[in-house]
C-alpha cells in the first residue's frame, strides 16, 4: 500500500473519530476497523460520478451495518457528493444532514435506509435482481446499457439476522453473480466476543446457500481486498461474500474489545488513536492538501468513465430510440398511467368474486399496460391471485420474467421488493396472507420511512379464511398496517373498489400502499365507484338519517344490508365505504364534514378486525362493531356468524344501541 492510500484510509478514520465525538454519540468500532475495505472499494472499484448521483448505471453500494454511518458520511465527504465538514461536525444533531443512520432521500449518496441489521443485504438482494432484469429488457449486442454491480457492507450481526439469511438463500439460487458482499469479520459485537453467541462456518453456510466465498486474512491492507473484490466481479453465476479480518477500532485504545463498538472514544482516547495512526497534530475534521489531491484525481478517473458510458448512451439512444424513452421513463417513474382513468382498466368485472380475485384481474389490466411491473408472492401465488399473466418467472435463466417466487420468505420478500423500487425502472409488489404482515412489519416501516411506493398484498383478511382457524385469521394486522406513518392501507369491499386501490397504487409517488383483499366471494355493489379513491364516500343517502355506518371491504354489503333491515324499523342510516382511512383524512375538511357532518353523533363502524382506530370516527357516542378477540376454526361463513357478522345481528345491536340511548 503507497502512502497517500494509507493516509487516506486513515483520514477516513480521524473523520469519523471526529464526528462521532463532536456528537458525543455514535459507534466508532466499524469506521475504524473497515475503513480499508470502503476506501478500497470506493477508491478502486465502485463505478460512481458525485455529479451525478442518481445515473442510472452506477454501481450501488450499502452499509447494511448502518450503525456504522460516520464511515458513510466520511466517504461522500471525501468523494465530492456535498456532504460538507459542517455536516460531519453536526452528526446526529437534529436537522442535520448527516443522521444517527443513513437515511434515504436524506443525505446525497445513501441508496437505501439502514440500521436494523440484515435488511441492508436483503434490501441489495432487490437492486441486484432489477440490474439483471433492466439490462435482459433492454440491453442489445454492442449496447451494454445496464451492467453494474450492487455492493454491501455488513457486519456479524447482519449475518446473525433471520433476514439476511433468507435474502441470501434466494440470492444464491437466483444466481445473482454482480452481488457482492464484504463482511466486516471482527467478531465482537455490543455485548462481546461473538465466540458465545455465533460460533458457526459463515463460509460454510454461505457455499451452501450456493454463494462464491472469498477470505481476506489481513483487512488492513487495500491489495488483497481489491485483489478479492476483481475476483469477485469475474464471477458471473454466484453472489460473492467477501470475509474480511479486521480488528474493531483498529488503532484505538480499546481496539479489538467491544467497548469499542458503539461508545464515542472521548478526548484522550482520539488523542491515542491519533498519534497510533500518525495523525498527532491534525485539527479535528482536517484533510490534508495531499489527500485532497489524491482524492481530486480519484474522482477525475471516474468522471472519464462516466463520460465513456454516456457515449455508448448517445450510440444507443440513436439506434434505439423507442427502448430509450421506455427505460427512461420507466427509471424516472414518468410512465404514462392515464389509463388508469379510462373505460378499459375500470370495465366492471362481469360476476361476483373475492377481492382477491378481483385484483388479479386489476394487476393483469395493468400489467397489459405497463411492463414493468416486477414481484410475487412468499409462496402463496395461487392464493393470492397475483400471478402476472403475460411474463413468465423470473429466473436465471429467463431474466425477463416478471413473477418472482419468493419462497416462504416474508421478511426478506419485503426489503427485496423495496430494493426493486429503489434501484429505478420497476414497480415492485409482494403479496402473502394479512396475518402474515408481522413478518413484514419492520420493511414495511422501511419503505414508509423512504417513500418507497411499493404495492403489498395482504390477502385472507379476516375470519372469513375460515377452517384454518385463529392462527390465520388477523384480527390487530389492520390496526398494525394503519399505524404506520406514511403507509396506506385500502381494504377494499368489491372489484370496482379493487380497480380504485390498484390505481391509488400505481400512482402513488412516495407512499407504500397496502391492499387487504378477502378469501371469499363478495358481492360487487352498485353505489361503489372510483369515489372510493378519495379514501371515503357516501353509499346510501336516505333523507333525514339518523346515524351514519361506516363500513370497509367485507363488511360493506353487510352495512347496507343491515341499513335496509333498519329502515323498516323506522331507522334511517347513511352509509359510509372507508376503505383508506389515511386517503379519506388527506381530503379537504369540507369533504370530510360532507361525509361525516359533525351534528350526527350517532355513528356504528362494522369491520371484521379490531375496533382499536375507529373511534376518531365514532366518538364516545358510537358503536365499534369488531373483534376484539381471537378468532375460531370452522366455514367462514359460520365463523362470521359466531362473531355476529349477518345483517341480522348487525341491525340488532344497533337497535339496542338506539334503546340504550334512549334510556
Amino acid at each position: 500500500m503507497n502512502s497517500i492510500e494509507q493516509r487516506t484510509i486513515d483520514t477516513l478514520r480521524v473523520l469519523s473519530m471526529d464526528a462521532i465525538d463532536r456528537a458525543n454519540s455514535g459507534h466508532p468500532g466499524l469506521p475504524l476497523g473497515a475503513a480499508p475495505m470502503a476506501y478500497t472499494l470506493w477508491a478502486k472499484e465502485l463505478k460512481i460520478n458525485p455529479e451525478d448521483p442518481q445515473w442510472y448505471n452506477r454501481d450501488r453500494f450499502i452499509l447494511s451495518a448502518g450503525h456504522g454511518s460516520a464511515l458513510l458520511y466520511s466517504l461522500l465527504h471525501l468523494f465530492g457528493y456535498g456532504v460538507s465538514t459542517e455536516d460531519l461536525k453536526n452528526f446526529r444533531q437534529l436537522g442535520s444532514n448527516t443522521p444517527g443512520h443513513p437515511e434515504y432521500g436524506h443525505t446525497p449518496g445513501v441508496e437505501t435506509t439502514t440500521g436494523p441489521l440484515g435488511a441492508g443485504i436483503a434490501t441489495a438482494v432487490g437492486f441486484a435482481m432489477a440490474e439483471t432484469r433492466l439490462a435482459a429488457q433492454y440491453n442489445r449486442p454492442g449496447h451494454e446499457l445496464i451492467d453494474h454491480h450492487t455492493y454491501v457492507l455488513c457486519g456479524d450481526g447482519d449475518l446473525m439476522e433471520g433476514i439476511s439469511n433468507e435474502a441470501a438463500s434466494l440470492a444464491g439460487t437466483l444466481k445473482l453473480g454482480k452481488l457482492i458482499v464484504l463482511y466486516d469479520s471482527n467478531k465482537i459485537s455490543i455485548e462481546g466476543d461473538t465466540q458465545h453467541y455465533f460460533s458457526e462456518n459463515v463460509v460454510r453456510r454461505y457455499e451452501a446457500m450456493g454463494w462464491h466465498v472469498l477470505t481476506v486474512e489481513n483487512g488492513a491492507k487495500v491489495w488483497p481486498i481489491n485483489q478479492a473484490i476483481q475476483t469477485a466481479k469475474e464471477e458471473d453465476e454466484r453472489p460473492t461474500l467477501i470475509v474480511v479480518k479486521t480488528t474493531i477500532g483498529y488503532g484505538s485504545p480499546k481496539a479489538g474489545t467491544a467497548d469499542v463498538h458503539g461508545s464515542p472514544l472521548g478526548a484522550e482516547g482520539t488523542q491515542k488513536t491519533k498519534e497510533a495512526l500518525g495523525y498527532p497534530d491534525t485539527e479535528a475534521f482536517e484533510v490534508t492538501a495531499e489527500v485532497k489531491e489524491h482524492m481530486a484525481a480519484l474522482l477525475e478517473e471516474k468522471k472519464k468513465a462516466y463520460h465513456r458510458e454516456k457515449e455508448l448512451e448517445a450510440s444507443y439512444r440513436k439506434e434505439y430510440p423507442q427502448e430509450w424513452q421506455a427505460l427512461t421513463a420507466a427509471i424516472n417513474g414518468q410512465e404514462d398511467l392515464s389509463f388508469l382513468d379510462e373505460d378499459e382498466y375500470l370495465a366492471p368485472l362481469e360476476k361476483d368474486m373475492a377481492t382477491r380475485a378481483s385484483g388479479g384481474v386489476a394487476m393483469n389490466r395493468i400489467a397489459e399496460k405497463l411492463p414493468n411491473l416486477f414481484g410475487g408472492s412468499a409462496d402463496l401465488t395461487p392464493s393470492t391471485k397475483t400471478n402476472l399473466k403475460n411474463t413468465g418467472q423470473y429466473r436465471p435463466d429467463d431474466r425477463l420474467g416478471g413473477n418472482i417466487n419468493f419462497g416462504v420468505r416474508e421478511h426478506a420478500m419485503a426489503a427485496i421488493i423495496n430494493g426493486i423500487q429503489l434501484h429505478g425502472g420497476f414497480r415492485s409488489y409482494g403479496s402473502t396472507f394479512l396475518v402474515f404482515s408481522d413478518y413484514m412489519k419492520p420493511q414495511i416501516r422501511l419503505s414508509a420511512l423512504m417513500g418507497a411506493p411499493v404495492s403489498y398484498v395482504f390477502t385472507h383478511d379476516s375470519i372469513g379464511v375460515g377452517e384454518d382457524g385463529p392462527t390465520h385469521q388477523p384480527i390487530e394486522q389492520l390496526t398494525m398496517l394503519r399505524s404506520i406513518p406514511n403507509l396506506i392501507t385500502f381494504r377494499p369491499a368489491d372489484g370496482a373498489e379493487v380497480l380504485a386501490a390498484w390505481a391509488v397504487a400505481m400512482k402513488s409517488k412516495s407512499s407504500p400502499v397496502a391492499l387487504v383483499l378477502s378469501r371469499q366471494t363478495l358481492p360487487e355493489l352498485e353505489a361503489t365507484s372510483q369515489e372510493a379513491r378519495r379514501g371515503g364516500y357516501i353509499l346510501r343517502d336516505p333523507e333525514n338519517f339518523q346515524g351514519i355506518l361506516l363500513a370497509t371491504g367485507s363488511e360493506v354489503h353487510l352495512a347496507l344490508e343491515a341499513a335496509e333491515l333498519l329502515s323498516q324499523e323506522g331507522m334511517e342510516f347513511r352509509v359510509v365505504s372507508m376503505p383508506s382511512m389515511e386517503l379519506f383524512e388527506a381530503q379537504p375538511m369540507s369533504y370530510q364534514e360532507k361525509v361525516l357532518p359533525e351534528n350526527c353523533k350517532f355513528r356504528v363502524s362494522l369491520e371484521a378486525g379490531h375496533t382499536m382506530p375507529w373511534y376518531r370516527y365514532i366518538g364516545r357516542e358510537g358503536l365499534a362493531l369488531g373483534i376484539d378477540s381471537f378468532g375460531a376454526s370452522g366455514p367462514g361463513d359460520a365463523v362470521f356468524a359466531e362473531f355476529g357478522f349477518t345483517p341480522e345481528k348487525v341491525a340488532q345491536r344497533i337497535l339496542g344501541m338506539k334503546e340504550h340511548l334512549e334510556k
